[in-house]
């Protein structure tokens, strides 16, 4: 089980030889001095005696490997414990999700985000729910998270049945599913960019007395950005006009304090995730929950090689070499722990923040520490980026400009930020943490000026859009009086040619009385030919008649050799045809939850408990 301990057999090998060539040397005189002369000359003490412990040594190694290593040769059955930490994640997919104000968009951030967390969750159990106007259970408590994962490229916005936002039914819902699954204490996951008072009343409401924790991460930014419909057009109001939500943290935060949870915005790296899903309320021993299921595992029986190394300890004893192992024993000892009660007398300020933060009190520490280095890391673990910003400033060096940098950034001042990390390059060239940095805000500023831009080229055009309104609205206004005025010229036109047409006709009726006499000339004529015409036609087929054609021989044969030839080219295209038809049938992975979230809407419809939202992003 542990084969790796096998490699101490090398040196032990290796000391094996280097010992027995030293055993040689010292025993050489036996080959000078004559073999009876030995004893008396050399004594019984200088031979090969003296080291006949060595192999003992050696066999003692090699058993004490073996042992470690962990030998097993058979199987036992073994309970399966699994951490008790549920987690429900409840992601908003409403339409202001798909705002680009973070690029590529919010809703394309928070999947990446969730499967990052889906990805580090090897314990535990974890559901899902999308919300909108109304909340749906993806997947109930399961510790299969990749199904998790495969589930989440397929949810998008038009999916769901009732557009809009409700949070508190989304907490509700993964509350009910923490109960029905007999968990005490769990956690909620809310990844939204905005909730309203009546919602944050609902969420408190239904987390009241649970012990559920609740994590809130904010998506977006404070001045938001548009909404992409599929023609290429932005999301509208009523008025007409845009739609630019933002990211609303002060309703975010007051949730978060009401409810006893924690916010926080999306950050870049995994430390959003660490701060809102490390706290838990269980004790230690009751974080593990034995299942129904057993596994078969290899029974270490190393132990019983112990018994082979109870002779040789005996036989080591005897020589005295155990007894001088005990001043090593004595020096390695532990040192013992005392409990002490008056912190404030026996411990200085420094002494006292640097328990509080190896304990995970940040904010208490931070209030703690004099030294100002110590309080601006103890004020940056706990998320007051100001406040980490002031204790770093005071520290020229280096690392407290690097410090410094990444609490600027971790506050949004992306360009003092930027001058921290360069003024931290300048003292110190080989900083490759503040080097990375940089190249990461530097990137992250030009996305940023380039959202900046196209917002004011979205604000152009819609300027352009609303002057050209209102050119049309005047060229309308001048083509309606340009038609009145042809109107009038045609009415005299009409006037003056109607007098014209009365003389027009009268000398049209005579021309026509003329036309029809000559027409009926000219019919009476063409008949007398068609009666001639007649009889030589009837003539001339009774001569050119064609006789009947005899059957040649075969001739069946090969029509049906030409059918079994065709048969094989027509079961070919109706393949053909059946593989086109299958092609045209789309693609269309979600096609099962949005059928399954339309029918609990249409449920919950039935039974009066949805309700319509007047905010429909």
């Amino acid at each position: 089980m542990r084969p790796e301990w096998l490699w101490s057999l090398v040196p032990a090998l290796i000391l094996m030889l280097l010992l027995w060539r030293q055993r040689s040397r010292n025993g050489g005189w036996s080959n000078v001095i004559a073999p009876e002369l030995v004893s008396h000359l050399v004594g019984e003490r200088a031979g090969p005696r003296s080291t006949n412990f060595l192999p003992l040594i050696f066999v003692g190694w090699v058993v004490a490997a073996l042992a470690a290593s962990g030998p097993s040769w058979q199987k036992i059955p073994q309970p399966i414990h699994q951490k008790q930490d549920a987690l429900v994640l409840a992601l908003d997919l409403s339409y202001s999700m798909k705002s680009g104000d973070i690029v590529p968009s919010r809703l394309d951030r928070a999947r990446q985000k969730l499967l990052d967390l889906l990805e580090q969750r090897r314990e535990g159990q974890t559901g899902f729910i999308a919300y909108a106007g109304d909340a749906h259970i993806v997947t109930p408590l399961t510790d299969d998270t990749p199904t998790i994962a495969n589930l989440l490229p397929a949810l998008h916005p038009d999916m769901m049945p009732v557009p809009g936002s409700d949070p508190a039914a989304a907490v509700a819902q993964a509350v009910a599913l923490l109960h029905s699954a007999g968990i005490r204490q769990g956690k909620i996951l809310l990844v939204t960019d905005a909730v309203t008072d009546k919602d944050r009343k609902g969420i408190v409401k239904a987390l009241k007395g649970t012990g559920i924790h609740l994590g809130i991460m904010g998506v977006g930014t404070a001045t938001g950005a548009p909404i992409p419909l599929p023609r290429g057009s932005f999301l509208k109001d009523q008025a007409g006009t845009i739609v630019m939500p933002s990211l609303d943290e002060k309703n975010l935060r007051s949730l978060a304090t009401a409810s006893g949870g924690r916010y926080m915005r999306m950050q870049i790296d995994d430390s959003d995730l660490d701060y809102l899903l490390t706290e838990t309320t269980l004790p230690d021993g009751e974080l593990m929950l034995a299942l129904d299921r057993t596994a078969d595992t290899w029974d270490d029986q190393g132990y019983w090689f112990i018994l082979l190394l109870l002779p040789l300890v005996l036989g080591l004893f005897r020589r005295g070499w155990v007894l001088s192992l005990l001043p090593l024993l004595l020096v390695v000892q532990p040192e013992p722990a005392h409990a002490q009660s008056w912190d404030n007398l026996w411990l200085t300020p420094d002494q006292q923040g640097q328990r509080a933060l190896q304990r995970g009190d940040d904010e208490a520490a931070s209030a703690l520490f004099k030294n100002q280095d110590w309080a601006g890391t103890a004020a940056y673990h706990s998320g007051d980026y100001d406040a980490a910003t002031e204790h770093f400033s005071g520290n020229n060096s280096a690392d407290g400009w690097y410090n410094r940098g990444n609490a600027l950034a971790r506050s949004g001042e992306l360009d003092d930020a930027i001058d921290a990390y360069e003024e931290s390059l300048t003292l110190d060239p080989d900083q490759a943490d503040a080097r990375e940095n940089l190249a990461l805000l530097e990137q992250l500023k030009e996305q940023q000026e380039q959202q900046e831009q196209q917002e004011q080229e979205q604000k152009q055009d819609q300027e352009q859009e609303q002057e050209q309104d209102q050119n049309n609205g005047n060229q309308d206004q001048q083509q309606e009086q340009d038609q009145n005025n042809e109107d009038q010229d045609q009415q005299q036109e009409q006037d003056q040619n109607n007098e014209g047409q009365d003389q027009q006709q009268e000398q049209n009726q005579n021309n026509e009385d003329q036309d029809q006499q000559q027409e009926q000339n000219q019919d009476r004529q063409q008949e007398r030919d068609n009666e001639s015409g007649n009889e030589d036609q009837q003539s001339g087929q009774e001569q050119q008649q064609p006789e009947p054609q005899q059957d040649e021989p075969g001739q069946g044969e090969q029509e049906q050799q030409a059918q079994a030839t065709l048969a094989d080219p027509q079961e070919q295209e109706r393949d053909q045809a059946m593989e086109q038809w299958l092609r045209r049938v789309p693609d269309d992975p979600s096609g099962l939850l949005r059928e399954k979230f339309r029918y609990e809407s249409r449920q919950r419809q039935e039974q009066g408990n949805r309700k319509d939202d007047e905010i429909y992003w």
